[in-house]
């Protein structure tokens, strides 16, 4: 490890330069004007997985955006391990928010800020970073590995699942490992027990044919924008409790051991939280504790609505047509699928009759429970052990990685989320930073989780 570690504290500065060179590219998957980004990012990726020494590294043309691959599978006898990430990234709205450019990656306090510093470029990166200094050490790695990155993660992930689906053969091993998923504070390891799985909807209210002057029509059109607001709030009341009929029915309660942790809350999670969101109060369902409410319970949020007049100035029309953007977090026991035609459902039924409502099925995914005894989380536990210091706490997260259980389902391997993000990097909101004490010690982590995983 003396070697190694004295390797990485050597080339700390080029390894930081290349996560720049691959932040600078602005690879926004959802945005079509981006397509030509997202291509040369997947490019950057196989240049790194070739000069660490990988084979077989290609670009694989998709549906959609590429996918990156390569292995190195020269160590007989020795366990194989699949290693995923995505180097697409959110869209950068409101631009005027950010301190600096979105894709002018600026060091400042020991953090690099810039959109996908942390999600999930850097987190992708630090794993290149952790293969290639294994190799320049001792030759070769420890394990045999199989790298696996996409570019539409922030986008539903489709081609991923297709290519999964359709190449199990070629992808298999004995774990997948993720690096996309946080830490509860700098000084606190963390390995993820459970995700949630999602559905991403769009609800589209159609009104009258054509906007209206509100003073000769209002009274008598139908309103859209209201009609979204009736269905919104008929689904999901001011305490935070959903009311999509069958939804709760299928979600098994947690363990003791996850109720009492949740409740005493010995590392102080809920106020850190408060604090961070800079809010007076925690919004959601008083009967559960925060920290149950934010990993372990379904969730329904608006994330955009779009619809009639919103320049300066007045305009007093009555729009024809109103869109919100609806997204759910689902625990594991609860299927997307089956969500959605609930979901579908209790939309229609909410909705004032004097408008026509069509809901949409963006993406979705599934949730994910993690067994801890198997000897890939051992290994990544004991690792995190050797470079904290101290015990990893064991978290369910929040958000979604679909492919987390797709791997679980159709490799039938257990799967590592070890990520090194920290609760205020900013995820998908302006000024997205990464912690560069975060980034070069989850390069010695990783490097050391291959180690133990031999």
């Amino acid at each position: 490890m003396a070697e190694l570690d004295a390797y990485i504290t050597k080339n700390e500065e080029r390894f930081l330069e290349d996560l720049k060179g691959w932040l600078r590219i602005p690879s926004i998957s959802t945005l079509p004007e981006h397509t030509s980004d997202v291509q040369q990012a997947a490019e950057f990726a196989v240049g790194q997985l070739k000069s660490i020494g990988f084979e077989q590294v290609e670009a694989i043309a998709t549906q959609g955006h590429p996918l990156v691959y390569g292995e190195w599978l020269k160590a007989p006898g020795k366990p194989t391990l699949l290693v995923y990430g995505h180097y697409d990234v959110q869209p950068v709205d409101p631009v005027e928010l950010w301190d600096t450019p979105p894709f002018e990656p600026t060091v400042r306090s020991g953090n690099i800020y810039c959109r996908g510093a942390c999600d999930d470029k850097g987190q992708t990166m630090l794993v290149f970073k952790a293969l290639e200094s294994l190799m320049a050490v001792d030759g070769k790695l420890p394990v045999n590995v199989k790298v696996l990155i996409e570019g539409e993660e922030e986008a539903g992930g489709e081609s991923i699942e297709h290519y999964v689906r359709t190449m199990p053969e070629r992808l298999g091993c004995d774990a997948a490992f993720i690096c996309d998923t946080h830490m509860p504070g700098p000084e606190t390891p963390a390995l993820i027990s459970g995700l949630r799985g999602i559905i991403y909807t769009e609800v589209e209210v159609h009104g009258a044919r054509r906007d209206l002057h509100s003073g000769t029509y209002g009274g008598i059109a139908p309103n859209p924008l209201h009609a979204l607001a009736i269905i919104i709030s008929k689904l999901k009341d001011e305490q935070g409790h959903i009311h999509i009929p069958g939804l709760y029915n299928k979600l098994r309660p947690a363990a003791q051991v996850e109720k009492d942790f949740w409740q005493n809350d010995p590392l102080n999670f809920a106020e850190n939280l408060r604090e961070e969101m800079g809010v007076e109060q925690l919004a959601g369902e008083p009967e559960h504790p925060p920290l149950e409410r934010i990993s372990a319970r379904p969730t329904f949020e608006v994330h955009g609505i779009a619809g009639g007049f919103t320049g300066e100035g007045a305009k007093t029309v009555i729009p024809a047509q109103a869109t919100a953007k609806i997204s759910l977090r689902l625990p594991p026991d609860l299927k997307s699928q089956e969500c959605f035609t609930l979901f579908e459902k209790a939309v229609q039924e909410a909705a004032p009759e004097d408008v026509k409502v069509i809901v949409r099925n963006v993406h979705g995914g599934e949730g994910l429970v993690v067994e801890l005894d198997n000897p890939a989380i051992v290994a990544a536990a004991t690792a995190l052990k050797e470079v904290y210091g101290k015990e990893p706490v064991y978290l369910r997260e929040g958000g979604s990685i679909p492919v987390a259980a797709l791997f679980n389902e159709i490799l039938n391997v257990p799967v590592v989320l070890m990520g090194f993000g920290l609760p205020d990097d900013n995820l998908h909101a302006p000024n997205e930073k990464y912690s560069l004490s975060q980034f070069y010690k989850g390069i010695r982590t990783v490097a050391r989780f291959l180690q133990n995983l031999a």
